[in-house]
């Protein structure tokens, strides 16, 4: 019955997280949300980047997100080298926590599985670092490739274009930072799996509404929301209404 339990914990997680990732990236095309409200900025940053003539504030910018990026990621594989060395003193680990109260002793199975999901979500984070950081040293050579602003062989159409382009690559940096950011949340998830099962399912769901709560509902996104004048998109039931 035991370990019954402790599959039913990690299919809640796998529940919580795969279905919020799917969850947030759909609502996000129905309502404002801090992803959409900074994937619109970042446009503008483009065509205010594309007005200036010395570009070192922007590079600056990118190298600072870079290196955001590159801190997580080398946190990862230090983290991945403490998981695998944990690994290797199973027994040790299994009887200092078997000693806690309410702490049921697993099997060694069990406790194996529950160090490998928690690697699993730390190789995901530092994928999903590494390759945010390369796409802001995309957008870094973007922005030394872009037109000046005295340029007058670019047409509006093209710096349009670029900027639109420039804005998407940052974007997906942005986006890909993000869910390795996630990551660390659902981590902080299957720790409280070591203690018990039950305390792995009400962690789960702790996180998740964290993040929504910090994605459509915080303060951070109203303040974000007031600093610019949105086009809110258009509810599919008014726009029924009206026809």
């Amino acid at each position: 019955m035991e370990n019954y339990l402790e599959f039913i914990a990690l299919g809640w997680f796998l529940i919580c997280s795969v279905g919020y990732t799917w969850y947030s990236r759909n609502r996000a095309g129905r309502r404002a949300c801090l992803s959409n409200t900074l994937n619109l900025y970042r446009e503008d940053w483009m065509r205010v980047m594309l007005q200036r003539g010395n570009r070192m504030s922007d590079t600056s910018v990118v190298g600072n997100l870079e290196r955001n990026g590159a801190f997580f990621a080398s946190s990862c594989l230090l983290i991945l080298a403490g998981i695998i060395t944990a690994m290797g003193y199973t027994t040790e680990a299994m009887k200092i926590f078997a000693s806690m109260p309410l702490n049921p002793v697993p099997s060694r199975e069990i406790w194996e599985l529950r160090l490998l999901v928690l690697m699993v979500v730390f190789i995901y984070a530092f994928f999903k670092f590494t390759w945010s950081m390369r796409m802001y040293n995309f957008l870094a050579v973007m922005i030394g490739s872009a037109p000046l602003a005295e340029d007058v062989k670019t047409t509006p159409a093209g710096r349009e274009a670029f900027a639109r382009s420039a804005g998407k690559i940052c974007d997906l940096a942005g986006d890909a930072f993000n869910l390795g950011l996630r990551s660390y949340y659902y981590a902080l998830a299957v720790v409280a799996w070591f203690f018990h099962p039950i305390a792995f399912i009400v962690a789960s769901t702790w996180i998740i509404y964290v993040l929504y709560r910090r994605e459509f509902h915080s303060d951070a996104l109203s303040h974000l929301r007031s600093g610019k004048v949105f086009q809110e998109p258009e509810q599919p039931s008014k726009a029924k209404d009206k026809t």
